[in-house]
């Protein structure tokens, strides 16, 4: 008898032990995200840019590799000379669509970026590497240091800051590296925009 016992209560501690850590792991917070990252715009395509022009079931119409010309336009068949510039993916997508269906069945194209060089942001000062950083995939301020070489010994970390251009405004967006690194001040962490300039004083 003593052995059931002994074996009915190691099952209840198990039983116990499990429920408590489920329990636990379903109460745990979720990490956070970064905020800004919801409000990002989308990427819109620039004279430079190369994208893949995919047109399902379509190979002799997709277009592995184009470059948008400076007029901000691509050359398809069919429909030959496009603007593309100032569009998002989607709105290319769609564009590109409605363009095909006098000579397509129910066209279905899908648009990526293979090389992005129009959209850049800049990265001056007291950084390891000054100079442009091309916008292939979101990029936030710490990441864009980081691509930077990172910081010098000189540099100012809680001095940094953003130059921003809206409209005819100019916008300093402040940038409190120490206090990023530590989990703090998330909101400073923003996602760049093109044109963006990091400066980084001594």
């Amino acid at each position: 008898m003593w052995k059931i016992a002994v074996s009915l209560f190691a099952w209840a501690v198990f039983v116990n032990f499990y429920v408590f850590h489920r329990l636990e792991a379903q109460s745990a917070p979720v990490a956070q995200i970064n905020p800004a990252f919801k409000d990002r715009p989308p990427y819109r395509i620039g004279p430079g840019d190369v994208v893949q022009i995919t047109v399902w079931n379509e190979p002799q119409v997709s277009q592995p590799s184009v470059m948008v010309l400076p007029d901000g336009k691509i050359n398809m068949p069919f429909v030959g000379e496009v603007g593309v510039a100032g569009f998002t993916l989607k709105e290319v997508e769609s564009r590109l669509n409605t363009l095909f269906k006098p000579f397509i069945t129910d066209p279905d194209v899908s648009v990526i970026v293979r090389e992005s060089n129009s959209q850049k942001i800049f990265v001056v000062g007291a950084v390891r590497k000054e100079g442009p950083i091309k916008l292939v995939t979101p990029l936030t301020v710490l990441q864009a240091i980081a691509e930077a070489g990172g910081l010098s010994e000189f540099a100012h970390k809680k001095s940094i800051y953003v130059l921003r251009t809206e409209g005819t405004r100019q916008l300093s967006l402040p940038f409190d590296y120490s206090a990023v690194i530590r989990g703090q001040k998330p909101e400073q962490n923003i996602v760049l925009q093109s044109g963006d300039t990091i400066v980084v004083p001594h």
